[in-house]
């Protein structure tokens, strides 16, 4: 009944019902691009190449960015290359003093630094994207992933394409973390992460209902180890570590105040 009064309350009050909806539109957007298929691509003949390429670095990849790698959309990329970029800036901030310098400003800090996080967002995704569209110019039977267009043009339009799509996907994860709920950008990711559970479910589903025995199997230790990660987390959280703490004895004025031990909890 408590969690059923919290969801309630969450549409109840005016604020949060808004911050909830805006972010739902974003996600909804997010995801409308993620179908939105780069100029110039026979996505089905690449999606067949990825297939056979899933269990290594592209399929992990492409599990980020909720599977818009494989179908080789506007946001193919993600925002994986805004990780990137954050990631260098806070390494940078242990060799560089400037950036140590900024880490420590508080706010007029951190807003320089989410601009030079921008900027290299923008860096590091043309870089990225160039990167892919060699890769893709150079897969086995290249004639029939590209059709329409090779070369330079292909190079030129990919980039442009991909780059742009990571800059909308950052700007949508800002938004989020300014009107919206949480972390933006952890919540792209998060959701490009989930995207692809629904049909991982219902095609297990099948397999265990027509009877296959590796299915079976399959889907009863995947259920123990979901299980075993939540009360793993649960306890982690929760856990609480009992650290003494002596108050040695004092004088205020005419009186003399005995020590004593208590206990503090800390999570």
């Amino acid at each position: 009944m408590r969690a059923v009064d919290t969801v309630r309350n969450m549409f109840i009050i005016p604020e949060l019902r808004r911050k909830i909806l805006f972010t739902l539109l974003v996600v909804f957007l997010y995801r409308l691009g993620g179908h939105i298929p780069t100029p110039g691509v026979n996505t089905q003949v690449l999606k067949d190449f990825l297939a056979q390429n899933k269990d290594g670095l592209f399929g992990l990849y492409d599990m980020f960015v909720g599977g818009s790698f494989g179908r080789f959309t506007v946001f193919a990329q993600g925002i994986m290359p805004y990780i990137t970029a954050s990631i260098i800036l806070q390494l940078m901030g242990t060799i560089f003093p400037y950036f140590h310098k900024l880490q420590r400003e508080g706010a007029e800090g951190r807003k320089k630094l989410t601009q030079y996080t921008r900027y290299g967002t923008v860096i590091f995704a043309a870089i990225q994207a160039t990167g892919i569209s060699i890769f893709i110019s150079s897969v086995e039977g290249g004639s029939a992933v590209l059709p329409q267009m090779k070369g330079f043009l292909f190079m030129f339009t990919t980039v442009v394409s991909l780059t742009t799509g990571t800059v909308i996907a950052m700007w949508l994860g800002e938004q989020i973390t300014a009107r919206g709920i949480g972390n933006g950008i952890s919540l792209l990711i998060f959701i490009g992460i989930v995207a692809d559970i629904p049909r991982i479910v219902i095609t297990q589903a099948r397999m265990v209902i027509a009877g296959n025995e590796g299915a079976v199997f399959n889907a009863g230790v995947g259920l123990l180890i979901v299980l075993a990660a939540t009360v793993a987390v649960v306890i982690m959280t929760q856990a609480m570590r009992r650290i003494p703490i002596q108050t040695p004895k004092k004088v205020v004025g005419t009186k003399m105040y005995q020590g004593r031990t208590r206990c503090c909890r800390c999570a």
